[in-house]
Order: C-alpha cells, then sequence, then structure tokens
C-alpha cells in the first residue's frame, strides 16, 4: 500500500507540475517504484526490465527531447474536466474489470494451472533453451520482446535525429556569424 500510495502521489504531481524537468524525473522515480512493486509481485524478469528501460533509457532520452525544447510547459488552451471525466470512466471500467479476477498467488489460478504448467514441461523440447524464462521471453514472446525493442531503438534514433539537426542549425549560426565577422 505504501508503494502504490507514494505512485499515486508521484502521478498527481506529474500532471500538476508544468516544469517539465521536474516531469522527466518524476516519471523516473515511477519507474523505479514500478519496478519495486514488481519485485514485491514476484517479477523480477519485469522489474529489471522497467528499471532499464523505464527509468534508465527512457529517462536518458526525455532529457535529451527536453534539451532540445522549453522547459516549462505551456498554459493548457482547452479545459481539461473532459480528459479527466474520460480518465474517471476507463479507471471505473479497469477496477470493475479486476473485480471477478481470482485471488492473487493462489495456487489453483489458471496461470499456475495451465500456462505455468505448459511451459515448464515444454520449453526444452520446443526452444531447445534451458532456461524457461529465458525461453519465455525469446522464443514464446518473442515477438513482443521484439515490437519492445523496437520502440527503444526508434526513439533513441529520434532523439539522435534532433540533436543531430540542433548541432547543424549551431554550426550554420556560427559560421554566418563569422562571415559576418
Amino acid at each position: 500500500m505504501v508503494l502504490l500510495t507514494l505512485m499515486a502521489a508521484i502521478t498527481i504531481g506529474i500532471v500538476r507540475i508544468r516544469n517539465l524537468f521536474g516531469v522527466v524525473v518524476l516519471s523516473g522515480i515511477y519507474s523505479f517504484l514500478m519496478a519495486t512493486v514488481m519485485i514485491v509481485l514476484d517479477a523480477v524478469d519485469v522489474s529489471m526490465t522497467e528499471a532499464a528501460i523505464g527509468a534508465g533509457i527512457s529517462t536518458v532520452l526525455m532529457l535529451g527531447a527536453l534539451h532540445l525544447t522549453k522547459t516549462f510547459e505551456s498554459d493548457p488552451i482547452h479545459s481539461q474536466i473532459p480528459a479527466l471525466l474520460i480518465a474517471i470512466v476507463v479507471a471505473s471500467i479497469l477496477v470493475f474489470g479486476t473485480i471477478d479476477l481470482p485471488p492473487f498467488g493462489e495456487a489453483g489460478n489458471p496461470v499456475h494451472v495451465n500456462v505455468a504448467n505448459y511451459y515448464l514441461e515444454n520449453s526444452m523440447a520446443q526452444t531447445k533453451v534451458l532456461n524457461v524464462v529465458t525461453s519465455v521471453l525469446a522464443s514464446y514472446r518473442g515477438f513482443d520482446t521484439l515490437g519492445e525493442t523496437a520502440v527503444v531503438f526508434t526513439a533513441g534514433i529520434g532523439v539522435l535525429l534532433l540533436l543531430r539537426g540542433r548541432r547543424k542549425a549551431k554550426k550554420n549560426k556560427d559560421q554566418e556569424s563569422r562571415n559576418e565577422a
């Protein structure tokens, strides 16, 4: 409950703050808290991914993009009430959807009865990988992992292109000032 309370407080801070550097820092803190939640839920692989990508790479990419833009968000032009109402409706639907879920960690849950046993029994024969977690991430969920990697790679390339464009503009400006002198 403490972690979820901190995450809720940070979410409110992210929404309320106008300093974009503060938003990036709070987003990094949120990602670390989410990684901690994943450790508590015994999903260490997801936790490591969240810490590396969510808090690490994403924060660096956002700081790189922030370097090229203003540091303060403009005041909103339209009312934020419709967006707030939509968020509340979506959150209510998501909470309503969790009411019928089985209790967390119960041995009779479908994930423990069906999927886990299938992976444990068939992983070695189907993938020839000794580690079951690696076989799930690299083989059974290979397209998902490839997609996540592609998204991070594309974001990195985008930041590099933005930085390159800024460097060219600065170089052209310096050359123009030398030509004038």
